[in-house]
């Protein structure tokens, strides 16, 4: 059973850390990369590493055949996401700045070692034997499993907050997360996971969007996602912030992006940055706060050029640039790991920290979750250190009800990983008989951070009939989500 979170040594040693760019040429396929091909955006998109043979070109001898056959395991047998991994990121892996005195790992058995254990490399480049052999998938994992296709409003329009929508413009990004929360639309296929298509052209969906937006005056804020909206045309996407930033009831747009740490070169590429400019001035002049939020989950992602990107973020009028990562255990599950990461953030690279989202319960990601316990513990050992403005939340983003404090919880069965939460409002597209202030929503634990009580219980139930409450709390939550959504399929009908 895994531990709370780890007690930091007293006190915590803050020290500032002059940021430094990973030296890309160590590996042989980037051996001859200059820095002006390395800061060109679409140099850097056309060198992904997409798949295995390309992986291998890259590395050269550093890792052993092993690692690749366990790789290719992954994505034949468990992989919700297909390998797409900019070389921006590839290059915070095992670098001389992550090793003691910058003594690199020989290539062969000691590098294998240390990429099998690099934090980024978990995330983005997940292996077989990462996955849990018992339980690799909670039994109430689902695809969607936030349940935000049953909160469209129009199709890729969520509203699941009473003053806030998602919008999510396209369904691909610059990299591809193997912790995806929308792993059922987001990327390519792969072995396991057919992905489902957006059914509308684009600008019928956009259009469509912007019709609900103006016609539900409660609505003031907009989080424009995808994908990643660093994937879409500028043109395209300008066009599109520009006629919400004309909807009179719109207060707030929000960018949200990972490519700000992924790809941070599109971001201070010319056009790009001539592009927010242009919008930032608009929005600014309507009485309308435009943000970036980015997504890192570790400090050695937090490189110069990160940094470079999110401070021509701000100097082109951007309000703030805020980071929501997610807590992923062996990537940022410890106290440490965490105060790294924000104060990186907030010191080298001007990114407010904001949130932590508990992983979502997608399938095979069981290895990633953490408990609510080890989330609350990780919360209450991070106050004190920032600045209140800058101390992250970690959030649970419960399904049917969105983003709620971990302390938040209303009853939470510790034996059997089953906590109990509450929703304090409406949207419209909640149908008025159903009762969702008073309904109890179920999110839950993975099951071998459970005593052994607790783990028993859940073999001898599992997600049969015969589940007891948790069973018939999440058929019941499921069953009003699917209520909820007729009623706004009825509402929006032509």
């Amino acid at each position: 059973m895994p531990r709370m979170a780890d007690k930091i040594e007293q006190p915590y040693l803050y020290r500032q850390h002059e940021l430094v760019e990973p030296d890309w040429t160590r590996f042989s396929g980037w051996a001859g990369v200059t820095s002006e091909q390395w800061a060109d955006v679409q140099w850097q998109r056309a060198h992904c590493v997409k798949n295995i043979k390309q992986l291998k070109e890259l590395m050269g001898d550093l890792l052993t055949d092993a690692f690749y056959a366990d790789l290719e395991r992954d994505q034949a047998e468990r992989a919700t996401m297909s390998m797409l991994v900019t070389p921006q990121m590839m290059n915070t892996m095992v670098s001389e700045l992550t090793w003691p005195d910058g003594v690199m790992p020989k290539a062969g058995a000691d590098y294998t070692a240390a990429f099998y254990a690099d934090p980024v490399r978990r995330y983005m480049l997940p292996v077989l034997s990462d996955r849990r052999e018992q339980w690799s998938s909670h039994p109430y994992a689902t695809r969607d499993s936030l349940h935000e296709h049953d909160m469209w409003a129009t199709e890729g329009l969520t509203h699941r907050y009473p003053t806030k929508v998602l919008a999510e413009l396209l369904p691909t990004c610059p990299q591809y997360c193997g912790h995806c929360t929308r792993m059922d639309l987001v990327g390519n296929s792969t072995p396991q996971v057919i992905k489902l298509k957006l059914a509308g052209k684009p600008m019928d969906r956009q259009e469509a969007m912007l019709g609900y937006i103006r016609n539900t005056p409660t609505v003031r804020d907009v989080v424009v996602s995808g994908g990643d909206v660093a994937n879409m045309p500028w043109k395209n996407l300008e066009a599109f912030l520009d006629k919400v930033i004309e909807i009179p009831n719109i207060r707030d747009i929000r960018l949200a992006t990972k490519a700000l740490m992924g790809l941070p070169q599109h971001w201070l590429a010319p056009d790009t940055v001539a592009g927010v400019e242009r919008v930032a001035s608009k929005a600014r002049q309507s009485g309308v706060g435009l943000a970036i939020h980015t997504h890192v989950n570790h400090a050695q992602s937090v490189t110069p050029l990160v940094a470079d990107a999110a401070k021509a973020m701000l100097a082109a009028g951007v309000r703030d640039v805020r980071n929501q990562g997610v807590l992923m255990r062996g990537v940022n599950s410890s106290t440490q790991d965490l105060l790294d990461l924000c104060f990186a953030l907030m010191d080298e690279a001007s990114i407010t920290p904001y949130y932590f989202y508990m992983c979502d319960m997608i399938p095979s990601a069981e290895h990633w979750r953490l408990s609510l316990a080890e989330a609350q513990a990780l919360q209450h050992s991070l106050m004190g250190y920032l600045p209140g403005f800058a101390t992250p939340r970690i959030v649970c983003d419960v399904p049917f009800v969105g983003k709620r404090w971990v302390h938040q919880v209303d009853t939470y069965d510790r034996e059997r990983g089953i906590s109990y939460w509450r929703k304090n409002y409406r949207t419209s597209i909640e149908s008025e008989d159903v009762d969702v202030t008073s309904a109890e929503y179920v999110y839950y634990d993975p099951i071998y951070t459970l005593p052994d009580s607790g783990q028993q219980w859940w073999r001898d139930h599992g997600a049969s009939a015969d589940g007891g409450t948790a069973e018939s709390l999440h058929e019941a939550a499921v069953a009003q989500a699917a209520k909820s959504r007729q009623a706004s399929l009825d509402q929006i009908a032509p």
